[in-house]
């Protein structure tokens, strides 16, 4: 048992405090102790202030919430932002974006790639993300590196892909990398098939019981346009998601991104399976895919989350305002101004990401035992003003600028707006060197 009355490393002292677990709960003047990593103390400032503590950190203005999780995109395809924007989503992935891969896309491409993708996410509060993309060994060095957390799922598609010839080739490297980082402790392993229309029964079968064998996730797109829902019932006589039910996908493991075609049948598979939803509302608007009813699906009893996608199709990969997007546009949806509220919008990018991902029972919250992932909010300046609800004020009022702090297991990657363990300058003419490179000899 650890010693309570031991010293903490850090006590942070904010303005207010949201835990969100319990929902809806907003504590002023209190303060969050850490030790070895993870929250060893919530309490009222005064008390808080009677234990011994290495570090004190007065945030006065500051909303104190746990860290943003970005529950679905592709990492390096930063590199690939406003290269073919405005088309559909067909279009823009088969004739732009899968050429552009197959010519540009190399282990370089996706260290830089997602070294960039990995420094806007720390400072827009993202402590934790989902990454579909090729050569995840590579993106895992990444996440080692720059002290984020993440699940790196191992890409499977029935055609050679970059780093792998075929499915088979692909899922042997990421049984071996699963290995390789089983043990560590902020990166977490799952499989990514694409999606229904681009991987074979065998494979998805493949896919399930390795899942099942390993205790590892399921990451895929699902659902996301009614040409994909259609195309399914024409040539296996049902819908993608039913079809994966049959191949017995689904479980609480399975991560469907994307949905935006919902049936009521559909809806009880997936609260039957207990299956999680990714809501990428910015990228569906975007590329005209549709409309995921986050508010039936939340009022059914389905756990849903909030991803970017890639900054190919969104084009950022700005949680918060994605969660505020998100919390407009299921509203309009289900035709209720109180859909999705503040509060569950805020639950949304932080606790049910967690689940989505398998980590609730380490982070998504603002626990005591629970890693400190940890996003301090400043909401003092003048868009801000004045404050009545800083939870309310933060999805609707706030934006990625008022990020000034961030920590992952304790560590501050964030300190006043400023990367602790990444070179911004670095990254950055990185990235508009691959821009020079792709404008001058690839013609989109």
């Amino acid at each position: 048992m650890p010693d309570l009355r031991a010293p903490l490393d850090l006590l942070l002292l904010p303005t207010w405090l949201v835990p969100v677990e319990p929902a809806g709960v907003v504590l002023r003047e209190h303060g969050l102790g850490i030790r070895d990593g993870r929250i060893a103390l919530i309490a009222p400032r005064a008390e808080a202030l009677k234990h011994p503590v290495r570090e004190v950190r007065e945030l006065p203005g500051h909303l104190l919430t746990p860290g943003l999780i970005n529950a679905h995109g592709h990492a390096a395809m930063t590199l690939f932002r406003g290269l073919a924007d405005d088309l559909p989503l067909m279009s823009w992935l088969q004739d732009h974006i899968w050429p552009a891969e197959a010519k540009w896309v190399n282990e370089d491409f996706v260290r830089d790639g997602t070294e960039l993708a990995i420094a806007e996410q720390l400072k827009g509060g993202i402590t934790c993300f989902s990454d579909m993309y090729f050569f995840p060994e590579v993106a895992s060095e990444l996440v080692h590196k720059s002290g984020i957390r993440a699940q790196m799922t191992i890409p499977v598609l029935d055609f050679p892909t970059p780093g792998a010839r075929d499915a088979d080739e692909a899922l042997r490297k990421g049984l071996k990398l699963f290995d390789e980082l089983k043990l560590h402790p902020r990166i977490k392993i799952a499989f990514g098939p694409h999606a229904p229309y681009s991987v074979s029964d065998d494979k998805l079968e493949n896919v399930r019981m390795l899942a099942e064998e390993l205790d590892a996730g399921i990451h895929m797109h699902v659902h996301e346009t009614a040409f994909e829902v259609q195309q399914s019932l024409e040539l296996h006589g049902m819908r993608p998601l039913q079809r994966l039910a049959g191949l017995g996908l689904l479980g609480p493991r399975f991560q469907a991104v994307h949905m935006t075609q919902i049936s009521d049948e559909d809806i009880a598979l997936l609260v039957e399976s207990n299956s999680s939803v990714i809501h990428c509302p910015e990228s569906n608007l975007k590329l005209a895919s549709g409309f995921c009813p986050v508010e039936k699906l939340w009022q059914a009893g389905v756990n849903v989350a909030i991803g970017t996608d890639g900054a190919a199709s969104n084009n950022n990969l700005d949680l918060l305002g994605e969660t505020r997007t998100a919390a407009l546009l299921a509203k309009a949806v289900a035709g209720s101004a109180t859909a999705l509220d503040a509060h569950s919008a805020l639950r949304m990018a932080t606790l049910n990401g967690a689940r989505a991902l398998g980590l609730d029972e380490q982070t998504g919250s603002l626990e005591l035992g629970k890693l400190a992932d940890l996003v301090a909010f400043d909401l003092s300046g003048l868009a801000q003003q004045p404050v009545y609800d800083p939870v309310s004020q933060l999805i609707y009022a706030g934006s990625r600028s008022c990020v000034q702090h961030l920590w992952v297991g304790g560590k501050q990657l964030l300190d006043q707006g400023r990367l602790t363990r990444l070179d911004e300058d670095h990254i950055i003419a990185n990235a508009r060197a691959w821009g020079a490179r792709i404008a001058d000899k690839h013609s989109i």
